[in-house]
């Protein structure tokens, strides 16, 4: 006997896991390149201290201050490389036939989450590292030295006289377990609200601790820490369009462009520290 059994499908859409950004914490957006793609910001220099010349000896004819000389006055350049965008169409009857599950809102939502949060996170910690202004010797990271490389980081910080509050510490999940293993790191768990809605699980040494995928990461990352003053990260322009039965198309027609990048200034590359790891089985570099 023959028995036809019966296949239903679900109106459920089985997600990939995606991480929210959490670009926003280590990066600041105090520039606006509103009605332009380039903007200039300026670095001006100082004059040095003298001693004050309170008796000249006599015929002197300067300046009881000191030398006078001008100060400098020189630009640094930002230019928007990063134009992208992607489009995509939902026939109306597949929409119809596979339950609403190919919807176009929740489809463009979906895309942003795993294309787009990925890519411009990906290009901004790649940005800060690179750009480092302290870049250390790679090293075997262990339950037994972290602690140790957490303190001269923010020694690092603190002798380039970056600001004390706001300080950013970026792990992997791998270099979290890590932590949680070393006998010298006490967390502090006690998280705003705010603070942990946006991503901060613990703080160590004064900095708030984030986690962040190790795909979103250069390869080799062990951690950063970094104050949000260094890199400016501008979206100059995220527009996207839901058209209904546009010409040629039964259904939807999805378009979104989105405009960004990240930058470092010059005078405050100090205020990132990036500790790459050794390759596995190596020894720790002497520092």
């Amino acid at each position: 006997m023959a028995i036809s059994l019966v296949t239903q499908f679900q109106p459920y859409t089985d997600e990939i896991f995606t991480t929210e950004s959490k670009k926003s914490l280590l990066t600041n957006q105090d520039f606006s390149w509103t009605g332009a793609h380039t903007i200039k910001v300026y670095k001006i220099g100082t004059s040095e201290m003298n001693d004050y010349s309170r008796n000249p000896v006599p015929g002197f004819t300067g300046s009881r201050y000191g030398e006078i000389k001008d100060l400098d006055a020189t630009t640094e350049e930002f230019t928007l490389k990063n134009d992208r965008s992607f489009t995509f169409a939902i026939d109306k009857l597949d929409n119809d036939e596979t339950a609403q599950q190919l919807a176009a809102a929740s489809a463009l939502a979906r895309q942003v989450r795993e294309k787009v949060v990925p890519e411009v996170d990906s290009y901004t910690y790649g940005v800060m590292c690179s750009g480092a202004g302290n870049k250390p010797d790679a090293v075997k990271l262990d339950a037994t030295n972290i602690f140790d490389e957490i303190l001269k980081a923010n020694n690092a910080l603190d002798n380039a006289e970056v600001p004390e509050t706001g300080r950013i510490l970026v792990v992997t999940p791998d270099v979290y377990t890590i932590m949680k293993r070393s006998k010298d790191i006490i967390m502090e768990t006690d998280i705003a609200e705010d603070m942990r809605l946006r991503g901060v699980i613990s703080n160590i040494d004064g900095a708030a601790v984030i986690k962040v995928p190790a795909v979103r990461l250069p390869e080799k990352f062990g951690f950063m820490l970094a104050h949000p003053c260094a890199c400016v990260a501008p979206t100059k322009l995220e527009d996207y369009k839901i058209h209904a039965d546009p010409p040629g198309i039964s259904g939807s027609l999805v378009e979104r462009r989105i405009c960004y990048d990240a930058f470092l200034l010059d005078n405050k590359l100090k205020a990132i520290y990036y500790q790459e790891q050794a390759a596995a089985g190596k020894a720790a570099a002497t520092k």
